[in-house]
């Protein structure tokens, strides 16, 4: 008897000896290495949410030093006290377990019959977790490195039943990838961020920082009012002493210095500021036969200056001293870059006559191939040959990585279509009109209700709900590096009168191994099979509709270079519903800007067929090259679902 008494006693006293052997602490290391007052943006917005998230990364810090799971069911009080001493430091009176509704028990019970990393991975087929470290092992503080983790994340199989509502079996690919995909663990920030949605900046810091951009934009809008004023007083005495003194014998009434932001420009770089009567001359006074491109700003001449060299002159119509703010930031965002895969600004004219009011006037080089949208739609000659298609692509796509990467400030172009990719003597592409183009500071995301750009050519996220980043020149760029391929316009009709977006045609083809089949038939001097797969491939991730799941237009770059650099994994990708996106983009496409009306969503997409219907499909295709076709590791993460 006294023995069992022992025992027993023994057994209760170990009970409430036990300690917690998971470490809490790694929330403080996040949040800077030491304890806050300040409560973590994500327990701000969604409290209970955060404590779960919280629990899976300190879960997954455990996983990687014991290989298990769930901490013992004799350390559940213990664990729940030091995660409530964590609590405790921003949020004293918020109580865990009654708050959220969490049992005590639950935090040491998880997925039924998985405890361990190895009762994981006997679960899991060995390729998915291949595939998941491939994908997984970098930095995941970027939002595409993110993407592609998260997105290798979704084909993992189902684990089983779970006990509560703490340790649900949905978050253990998080923890585990966590734990041992990620070469840096769960204690870094991005990772942290990625696979469990977790943000441990200070919503206090962040408002200091609202203040002081507010105080910023003040004193800034202040000095633009001030130079606006000025210029304008500016203005009408420098016009009205030009009329009073007779000059330019009743032809000129002078030519402007007062377009706000030029005047500077002219001494800062190697513009040339061109005088009406030399662009009048050099266009024989605007000669019909001399326009190469008309546009919703107006009209576009060849020209031949003194110095014998052929330029263009891009003529703004219905112009006026109000709208001189678009003419001069189309100037300052030409002016304000230099690379070869650019259109150079060789001037500008700022003029205004008696006869034609004002004239607003760019002058670039000029581009004798015409655009690109000319050889592919408007061409009755021979077919762009492979290698010219490349030279173009790449030539594109390192033009609007200067813009993203190399420019300072970045520059989003919101206008990358195949009319505005201008080719010159040697088909080397230039990417032009800078008219829709803004300055993106690092960091920044617009979010704008008026959204610009041109049918078709609109990322999902900046038509739909008017988010713009440098990926949604991705987008554009998908898409027209589709339309180079295949010989195809970015919208068409098909037989039933319904549009048809070719980007769901090319994933069409993409997701049923036939990616070959973009390629445009009869194209001269063809490439390899695998090189063109690639390419294919590249345009399809490009004009993803997930934003995220798209390449930065350097990682773009670096694809089309490298031979051996391999497209990463297609992400399964929802099917758009096409009209109503058609809908809201024309009524805000061209070259004007309109209101969104209404958000249209996406129909989610399953990939039903199994790797070996594909083979079989692939395998029956009219085509003998599809059997190299890569597509079924494109869409691996589908096929284990």
């Amino acid at each position: 008897m006294n023995i069992l008494v022992l025992i027993f006693t023994t057994l209760l006293t170990t009970s409430h000896s036990a300690t917690c052997p998971l470490n809490f602490t790694l929330l403080n290391t996040l949040s800077g290495g030491r304890a806050t007052s300040k409560p973590p943006s994500s327990f701000t917005s969604t409290p209970c949410q955060f404590v779960r998230q919280a629990l899976r990364l300190v879960q997954s810090d455990y996983l990687r030093r014991t290989d298990s799971f769930l901490p013992p069911s004799n350390s559940s009080t213990p664990c729940w006290d030091s995660f409530q001493s964590y609590i405790n430091q921003f949020a004293p009176t918020y109580n865990i377990r009654s708050s959220c509704g969490f049992q005590t028990e639950w935090i040491s019970q998880g997925c039924v019959n998985v405890t361990t990393k190895q009762q994981f991975e006997a679960l899991v087929p060995k390729s998915t977790i291949q595939n998941n470290q491939s994908n997984c092992n970098q930095s995941l503080q970027d939002n595409t490195p993110c993407a592609l983790c998260t997105a290798s994340l979704s084909g993992l199989p189902s684990l089983g039943q779970q006990i509560g509502n703490l340790s649900e079996c949905t978050g253990y690919p998080s923890i585990y990838a966590a734990a041992f995909s990620n070469q840096f663990g769960p204690s870094d920030p991005g990772t942290a961020k990625c696979l469990f949605a977790l943000d441990f900046t200070s919503g206090g810091s962040s408002g200091s920082k609202k203040k002081i951009v507010a105080i910023v934009v003040s004193v800034v809008s202040v000095l633009v009012v001030l130079s606006i004023v000025l210029g304008f007083w500016a203005y009408r005495k420098f016009n009205d002493k030009a009329i009073g003194d007779g000059k330019d014998h009743g032809a000129n009434i002078g030519e402007s210095v007062s377009v706000s932001g030029l005047g500077s420009m002219d001494h800062s770089t190697t513009l040339i500021r061109f005088t009406i009567d030399d662009i009048k001359k050099a266009t024989k006074n605007f000669h019909r036969d001399n326009i190469i491109g008309k546009g919703g700003y107006g009209n576009v001449y060849k020209g031949l200056l003194n110095d014998g060299s052929e330029v263009a002159f891009k003529r703004f119509k219905n112009c006026s001293a109000a709208g001189d703010t678009s003419f001069t930031h189309e100037v300052e965002v030409i002016a304000s870059v230099r690379h070869v895969n650019l259109v150079a600004l060789r001037g500008y004219c700022s003029a205004t006559t008696r006869l034609e009011g004002y004239q607003r006037i760019i002058v670039c080089d000029l581009m004798k191939n015409g655009s690109l949208h000319d050889h592919l739609f408007e061409s009755n000659g021979a077919k762009l040959s492979w290698p010219v298609r490349q030279k173009i692509a790449l030539g594109t796509a390192r033009g609007l990585s200067y813009l993203h990467y190399g420019a300072q400030p970045a520059i989003i172009h919101r206008d990358i279509k195949a009319n505005n990719i201008l080719l010159d003597d040697k088909f080397e592409a230039k990417v032009a009109d800078f008219g829709l183009a803004k300055f993106n500071p690092e960091g920044m995301t617009h979010m704008s209700t008026r959204v610009a750009g041109t049918m078709g050519y609109v990322a999902p996220e900046y038509a739909l709900y008017g988010q713009l980043t440098e990926r949604s020149d991705v987008f554009s760029f998908g898409v027209v590096l589709l339309e180079l391929l295949s010989g195809r316009k970015a919208l068409q009709t098909n037989d039933d009168g319904q549009p048809s977006a070719l980007t769901d045609w090319a994933w069409s083809l993409v997701r049923t191994g036939k990616a070959l089949d973009v390629i445009e038939d009869g194209m001269p001097e063809q490439g390899s099979d695998q090189v063109l797969e690639k390419y294919v491939l590249i345009a399809v991730l490009c004009s993803h509709p997930q934003l995220y799941a798209r390449p930065t237009m350097d990682q773009v770059v670096k694809m089309m270079e490298t031979d051996d650099e391999l497209v990463p994994s297609i992400p399964g990708r929802p099917i758009p519903l096409v009209a109503g996106r058609l809908d809201i983009e024309r009524s805000v496409s061209g070259f004007g800007s309109g209101q969104l009306s209404s958000p249209t969503g996406y129909q989610s997409f399953t990939l039903e067929m199994g790797s070996e219907q594909m083979e079989s499909e692939r395998h029956s295709s009219n085509h003998s090259r599809d059997e190299r076709s890569s597509a079924s590791r494109i869409l691996s993460s589908d096929l284990d679902q």
